[in-house]
């Protein structure tokens, strides 16, 4: 599944437009990670487990996004 945030895709052309299509992705919480993220927070620096669990959760609503696109009979999202 093609997907870019442009409105167009260089030497492709739209034959149809299906609607929005979306993705959502809860992230739960953790105890322990709660704990060492403040941690880090006060000490300074990043936080190497949360980053992870963010980009766990945006991989996971970009892949729901591109499924219900797919639902809908598109080969791409765009915009």
């Amino acid at each position: 599944m093609l997907m870019t945030t442009t409105a167009l895709v260089e030497g492709r052309h739209i034959t149809k437009y299906h609607g929005v299509v979306t993705g959502e992705a809860i992230i739960g919480a953790n105890a322990v990670r709660d704990l060492f993220a403040g941690l880090r927070d006060f000490f300074g620096g990043r936080s190497g487990s949360y980053e992870e669990v963010l980009r766990k959760a945006k991989d996971t609503a970009l892949q729901e996004m591109g499924e219900e696109a797919a639902r809908l009979g598109a080969n791409a999202v765009i915009g």
